[in-house]
């Protein structure tokens, strides 16, 4: 019987110790300077592959924001998809496109997404209507996680207005957590800029539910409030990602040693956080 995704998010949690996610946003203009001579293509291979090594003893996940590969044009798109064979299944890989549209487009989506690239799961939109979703519901071994209150300054814009059911963003929770419960495969991006939207999506999703925080590291979100107020019962079902702090940690010939280390800190940190957290919940 296939593994549901969320289960195989918990194992890998669990077996892996960890709950950091490495976002791999590539950003030719902050590249190292030992890299600054190479052709781009080239450039971009040698820094993520090179920050992938650094890495992969203290990740649990990597996420790869679409747009930054797509920067580089065509060989951009042909590196992806050899980066997510070179991550392998023993992390989670999630393709960071945060896509909605009409339902054909969406499972095209998700077709080329977890068939031709091989992604474990995608962040999608919900604001085309929850019937877009669907095509995503069909296939309970990948998941979706559904954007509800981003990191960014503009966030509450649209995400906060009022709802019967609370805020816009909590109402997309109790969705949510209605389609984790039937189908195994979904969960929430929620911004380590707002830690009380975190305290409030636990709430909403239950446990098993994982919540993806972006805005940890250089956006300046607190880690221990999104460590204490993010895990579920079992201290899990949470995958805090952090990008630049540790892409560009260094700028100079020690720049995969430097991304080793930060990795490494904030997997430690995050674990010191945890540690007894759930029991009461």
């Amino acid at each position: 019987m296939a593994v549901k995704f969320q289960a195989r998010v918990d194992k890998i949690l669990a077996t892996r110790d960890s709950l950091l996610c490495v976002g791999l946003d590539p950003d030719p203009d902050q590249f190292p300077k030992p890299l600054s001579r190479l052709a781009p293509a080239t450039a971009l291979a040698k820094f993520v592959d090179g920050i992938v090594t650094a890495t992969l003893p203290h990740a649990a996940a990597y996420k790869m924001q679409l747009g930054s590969y797509l920067a580089f044009g065509p060989p951009g798109f042909a590196y992806l998809s050899k980066l997510v064979r070179r991550i392998g299944p023993t992390r989670l890989r999630i393709l960071d496109l945060k896509a909605n549209d009409i339902g054909n487009t969406m499972r095209l989506i998700r077709v080329g997404a977890f068939g031709a690239f091989g992604f474990d799961a995608v962040t999608i939109t919900p604001w085309l209507g929850w019937e877009t979703l669907e095509p995503f519901l069909a296939d309970g071994t990948h998941g979706f996680f559904v954007v509800a209150h981003s990191s960014n300054p503009g966030a509450p814009d649209f995400q906060e207005i009022p709802t019967p059911r609370g805020p816009l963003w909590l109402a997309v929770c109790a969705e949510v957590r209605r389609f984790a419960s039937a189908n195994g495969n979904a969960g929430v991006v929620v911004g380590a800029t707002y830690a009380d939207a975190i305290r409030q999506a636990r709430q909403a999703l239950g446990n098993g539910v994982p919540i993806l925080v972006p805005g940890v590291g250089a956006q300046g979100g607190q880690l221990s409030t999104t460590v204490r107020e993010g895990v579920d019962a079992q201290g899990r079902a949470l995958l805090v990602s952090a990008s630049r702090s540790i892409l560009f940690a260094s700028n100079g010939a020690d720049w995969k040693s430097a991304a080793a280390t930060e990795a490494k800190r904030l997997k430690l940190q995050i674990n010191q956080l945890r540690s007894g957290i759930g029991t009461g919940r």
